[in-house]
């Protein structure tokens, strides 16, 4: 009798818990879009509520209308998107290398991407990020400027594959620690940053002007057909995690015991890693350098859900995008005129956690 009753607590301590957690991330949704909306309705053209809920629903007219739709809106969508894929790449990246210090920014591969496209702007004269592919009237420019467009993405993604194979290659062959990748990492970045660095400076002022995006994180310049080109590659990145989740969870217990287990742990990694430098590249190749999101959010996941990969992938992309979208809003109403670039403010924010990070691993 004892032992059913047992068995009946824990039973609905579980079930509690599943609808706390449920709540939880129904809050961060909710506290996401409620951001959103104050994000619409702030800025050097002040908008009331009523004209953003009529703004976002289309019955809105003139300004309201153009600030909504054609301004503020693209923005906000691109940093909840963009946040939400630095976290799935930063999860996949400490997962696989089993490194609580993992990210794509804090292993070199956001500084690659960004020194790619910055050789395909200089170099390759593939002109700035910031040109609208449909800027263009006729159609033969539109199809020059699309792939002078597209060209600057795969420049970021050959810097970023270049970082992620490197890491890989020092993981494997030299069978390095946790702490040794991460230095890895460090060195890997500040080559990167040296060689955009020299690069600019041969660069003449236009050219700088157009490569300097690429240094400083911002949000601001997404077009809809650059957002739309973010989230299908980034959903398609979510399934693929998702449907990863069990050997994710038995890579928990080590790489011995996920083989025990029927896990390939090699072809996993070199997939994901791969996955994870690919959506790392997108977005430094239309927003810049956005550092350590992708090392907070999965670490303030974790704080809420544990280690348990059903739960932590969404919550972990739900945290990304809530605080990319909160670093944006605040640089933007920080100055008034919204050019505070928020890879700015991530860095202020993940810098901190970074240095914790690894005093906690160093008393370790």
């Amino acid at each position: 009798m004892s032992c059913y009753s047992d068995n009946t607590t824990a039973t609905e301590k579980y079930h509690q818990d599943v609808k706390r957690k449920q709540l939880i991330f129904a809050g961060l949704v909710i506290i996401t879009l409620l951001l959103g909306i104050y994000a619409i309705s702030k800025g050097s053209y002040q908008l009331s509520i009523s004209h953003v809920i009529q703004g976002i629903l289309g019955n809105a007219e003139g300004n309201s209308h153009l600030v909504v739709w054609n301004i503020r809106m693209p923005r906000i969508i691109a940093a909840v998107i963009s946040g939400w894929g630095l976290a799935l790449s930063g999860l996949i990246i400490q997962s696989l290398l089993r490194n609580p210090l993992g990210s794509s920014s804090t292993l070199g591969i956001s500084q690659g991407a960004a020194f790619g496209a910055v050789v395909g702007i200089i170099i390759f004269e593939l002109g700035g990020a910031g040109a609208s592919v449909l800027a263009e009237s006729s159609l033969s420019n539109k199809l020059i400027n699309f792939g002078r467009f597209a060209s600057i993405p795969m420049f970021a993604f050959i810097g970023a594959m270049g970082a992620t194979w490197i890491i890989l290659i020092l993981a494997k062959l030299k069978r390095l620690s946790p702490e040794a990748i991460i230095l890895a990492g460090v060195a890997l970045s500040s080559l990167f940053n040296s060689a955009t660095v020299l690069i600019q400076y041969f660069a003449s002022e236009t050219q700088i002007a157009s490569a300097l995006f690429w240094t400083f994180g911002d949000v601001a310049r997404s077009s809809w057909s650059e957002i739309g080109i973010m989230a299908l590659i980034i959903a398609l990145s979510t399934v693929w995690v998702t449907f990863h989740r069990w050997n994710l969870n038995a890579l928990l217990s080590g790489e011995e015991a996920a083989k025990g287990l029927g896990v390939s742990v090699d072809s996993l990694r070199i997939q994901g890693m791969m996955i994870a430098a690919v959506v790392s590249a997108v977005i430094t190749a239309f927003h810049g350098v956005i550092a350590f999101v992708g090392l907070l959010a999965p670490h303030i996941a974790k704080r809420i859900v544990g280690s348990d990969h059903r739960l932590v992938i969404p919550f972990s992309s739900a945290v990304g995008a809530a605080l990319l979208l909160l670093a944006d809003t605040t640089g933007r109403l920080i100055i008034g005129s919204g050019n505070l670039p928020v890879g700015i403010l991530t860095s202020f924010m993940g810098a901190p956690m970074f240095l914790y990070l690894l005093m906690k691993g160093i008393r370790r």
